[in-house]
């Protein structure tokens, strides 16, 4: 299935949706003014086939109401409210539609420029729905050259705007978990695999943070104390979905969790800064310690060579151009490394 086609469909649901009720002859007219439609309608039987492809791909039925003058709505409207992933893709498709409807209005919306490998996304969900195994060329973080192998694909999923697709690997014989970003070529393959029907998706994830299921990793009772303002962001937006509020102050909130401590939570508490506090497990706080602890040994020996080649140029230079260094370039810089070693 084309990426062009795949397209259509978000933008069928969302131009539906968006409508609650709708005539084909306006569904027309609306799609004219995309640049998808390249000036051509959509004529009906391909629409009715369009119509029997998001219901199997999406689980969104688009019925007629004959009787009101063939309008055409969504029948299982409220259940795209519950489902965060079709909302998700809803109006992060939605929003990229509108915006190409109207040049002027494409000026006015910044998306934010992330490799998301949803290119190959429609290719994916073509292959779990016929459960066919997949052969990709895969470029790892962690390894020079990109590599080429089949992957039988269970599920797909998003995590800070980035996509992922999970699989077995036939190779490891175990679920491993790719970045769509990190796919080179994808070509969906004639050969077909057995879904494991003890695979449950959700339950896969439940006890994680974010991608990383760690299998070593115990799942844990997890206590965060959360200063000020920030006790309303992290009501706003949870952590994670075992989120639970277990005491509120004036000054602070404790949040309390179950999940699996692994480093990926870790970097998470680390990147809210001194406004969110680790109370337990014991273990979760001497591993936040040291990260901080290797952070603070890392700047400090950058402080120390900075201060170094400061002091190395400032031997150099005459009394004027001494003067200008220190006042004008590294005042701050300068001042702490000088603190720094002297107390050293």
């Amino acid at each position: 299935m084309a990426k062009g086609l795949f397209d259509r469909y978000i933008w069928l649901i969302d131009t539906i949706y968006r409508a609650g009720k709708i005539t084909f002859e306006e569904i027309n007219k609306r799609w004219l003014r995309t640049e998808m439609s390249n000036g051509e309608e959509i004529p009906l039987r391909t629409f009715h086939n369009h119509r029997k492809a998001i219901e199997t791909m999406f689980d969104i039925n688009i019925e007629c109401n004959k009787r009101a003058g063939y309008y055409y709505y969504i029948e299982n409207a409220d259940d795209i409210d519950k489902d965060k992933i079709k909302k998700w893709l809803l109006n992060t498709f939605a929003i990229n539609n509108l915006a190409n409807e109207s040049h002027r209005l494409k000026q006015r919306i910044l998306f934010e420029d992330i490799p998301s490998g949803k290119q190959y996304l429609s290719s994916i969900i073509e292959a779990m729905l016929e459960n066919r195994i997949i052969e990709i060329t895969y470029q790892s973080y962690w390894k020079e050259e990109a590599n080429t192998f089949t992957i039988e694909p269970f599920c797909v999923k998003v995590f800070k705007q980035r996509w992922y697709i999970i699989a077995r690997s036939p190779y490891y014989d175990t679920i491993m978990i790719y970045a769509l970003d990190r796919i080179q070529n994808l070509q969906v393959t004639d050969i077909t695999f057995n879904y494991p029907s003890d695979f449950d998706p959700q339950s896969y994830f439940e006890f994680s943070f974010g991608i990383v299921v760690d299998e070593i990793c115990n799942i844990d009772k997890i206590r965060i104390k959360v200063y000020g303002k920030k006790c309303q962001y992290i009501k706003a937006l949870p952590l994670h979905h075992s989120q639970s509020e277990v005491e509120t102050t004036k000054s602070y909130s404790i949040f309390e969790y179950l999940l699996k401590p692994t480093y990926d939570f870790c970097q998470e508490l680390l990147s809210h800064g001194d406004e969110i506090e680790v109370l337990s497990p014991t273990s979760l706080k001497e591993q936040i310690k040291e990260i901080v602890k290797n952070m603070s040994r890392y700047i400090t020996r950058i402080v120390f060579a900075y201060s170094i080649f400061v002091q190395s140029c400032l031997m150099k230079c005459t009394e004027v151009q001494h003067n200008y260094i220190v006042a004008k370039s590294f005042p701050a810089t300068f001042h702490i490394s000088t603190w720094w070693c002297h107390s050293y």
